[in-house]
Order: structure tokens, then C-alpha cells, then sequence
């Protein structure tokens, strides 16, 4: 068999990190609105948006990329397993901070930014929600096509009284296609990023020392706080920290995607 030059040279931007970089991640920023326009992403079992499952603030990781979710062997969900059939309240409790949660992906053409071409957005699970219910919806049903689509307004603001920012969106009055370009749209379209090009999934052996540090970590803690009055030095290894560290899931990933 011939050698495929073409995979070697996917392989190589990948282990370089080349495919992640090349990926543009678009975020709302607070006080703005804008015009975006989703699309679906191709070979996605019917689905239009893509989620991924991440272990959120072990030790100083913004986010670990869970593998049970590629049906791969996983030491950090084989302990939450161990954790629940323990059934006591403390095991309980730890097996709830490792707990996954979800992050949605979309392809977009932010209006205005069209020249940056195909951007990713990653959103939580009520801005999913609501984009889902949008497309439900028999007066707007799939946004995301090309020609008989609607763009959606989305704005990000924070509450009186509220600690985090709120992300709303509002699909617009009427239909309109993806670009007035036929050859614009079919280029956009045929250069929808790869969502798993933008994380690494870790190994076994990574994640169990990870979290194995981690727990440690906190069995050090408590043991150095009850034998020492100096607690400040001593709350630096907690497996708190972590969640001390970020304001807000949006700003876990976007700290992970610029690492």
C-alpha cells in the first residue's frame, strides 16, 4: 500500500498542535449585540450542534476532555463509579466534584466579522436549550440552512445584583440566506472547523495522575491545616482552588482554548 502523504500530514498538524491554533473561537462579549448566523455541523448523526463532556476544574486544568464520551477507558468516571457505589455522604460529595459537564459547539458567520470566515462558539446548556427550542419552533424550524435560514441576535449582559453574565438569543424576523454569494456560502460551508481538533483528549495514565494529585492534594490540606495555624499556605493545594480560579464555565474554556 502506498503511503498517504496527506494523512501523514494531518497526523503531523495534529500532534503540533497546528489544527487547534488554525481553529477561530468566537465569544460574546458583555454589553454587545450581534448578528450571528448558525450553521449545522456536516456528519453529525442529524444533530446540528456538537457537545463535549469535560472534567471542569481538577487541580489547576480549566478542563479535561472526558474520553468515556469516544467510549475510550476513562480513570476519572471509573472513580466517580467507585465513589457512588461506596454510598457514604464524603465519597458522595467528591464523586459530585468530578462530575462532567457539557459544552455545546456551533459553526458561525458573525455579521460584521465575515472576513474571519467560520468561527466556533461554545455555550452552555440554556443558550442550548433556547437555540434548540428556536429551531423547534414551526414559525422559525432549522436556522441553520443555507438559503431559507435566519440569522439570531445574541447579547450577553449582566444583571443588577447577578455575579455572572446572562447570554440571550432571539432569532430575527425574517429569512435570509447565509451570504448573497452562491460561491461565498458553498465556502463557507465546505470549511467547517473540526470541533475535536481543538481539544486534546489526554491519556489513562494522565488523567489518573491528575486526579490522583488532586485528591492527594486535598488529604495533604487537611492534614497540614490541622497541625499548622497557617491556613492561607495550606488552602493553595485544597481541591477548591481550582473553582476559586474562573468566574464562569465561558471563561474556563476560553482560558483552555488559548492555551
Amino acid at each position: 500500500m502506498a503511503v498517504d502523504f496527506e494523512a501523514i500530514r494531518r497526523k503531523l498538524n495534529q500532534l503540533s498542535g497546528n489544527n487547534r491554533r488554525q481553529t477561530k473561537n468566537w465569544r460574546p462579549k458583555e454589553g454587545e449585540e450581534y448578528s450571528v448566523r448558525l450553521l449545522s455541523f456536516p456528519d453529525n448523526d442529524g444533530q446540528p450542534f456538537k457537545e463535549l463532556w469535560f472534567y471542569y476544574n481538577i487541580g489547576n486544568n480549566p478542563g479535561l476532555l472526558a474520553p468515556y464520551q469516544f467510549s475510550n477507558p476513562d480513570p476519572i468516571q471509573d472513580l466517580i463509579n467507585t465513589l457512588r457505589d461506596e454510598g457514604t455522604k464524603e465519597s458522595y460529595e467528591l464523586a459530585k466534584k468530578l462530575y462532567p459537564k457539557m459544552r455545546c459547539y456551533a459553526p458561525v458567520i458573525v455579521r460584521g466579522e465575515e472576513d474571519k470566515g467560520v468561527q466556533i462558539w461554545g455555550f452552555g446548556k440554556m443558550v442550548y436549550q433556547s437555540l434548540l427550542n428556536i429551531m423547534l419552533d414551526e414559525d422559525y424550524g432549522d436556522i441553520t440552512d443555507p438559503a431559507d435560514g435566519r440569522d439570531i441576535k445574541v447579547s450577553c449582559s449582566k444583571q443588577p445584583g447577578k455575579k455572572w453574565t446572562t447570554t440571550e438569543v432571539l432569532p430575527r424576523g425574517r429569512q435570509t440566506p447565509l451570504s448573497s454569494s452562491p460561491d461565498q456560502t458553498s465556502q463557507w460551508v465546505e470549511n467547517i472547523p473540526d470541533v475535536s481538533q481543538m481539544y486534546e483528549c489526554k491519556s489513562y495514565d494522565e488523567l489518573s495522575k491528575i486526579v490522583n494529585d488532586w485528591i492527594n492534594g486535598s488529604f495533604d490540606q487537611e492534614s497540614s491545616s490541622s497541625s499548622s495555624s497557617n491556613s492561607t499556605q495550606s488552602s493553595k493545594t485544597s481541591p477548591d482552588t481550582g473553582s476559586q480560579k474562573y468566574k464562569s464555565l465561558d471563561d474556563a474554556f476560553a482560558d483552555l482554548i488559548d492555551d
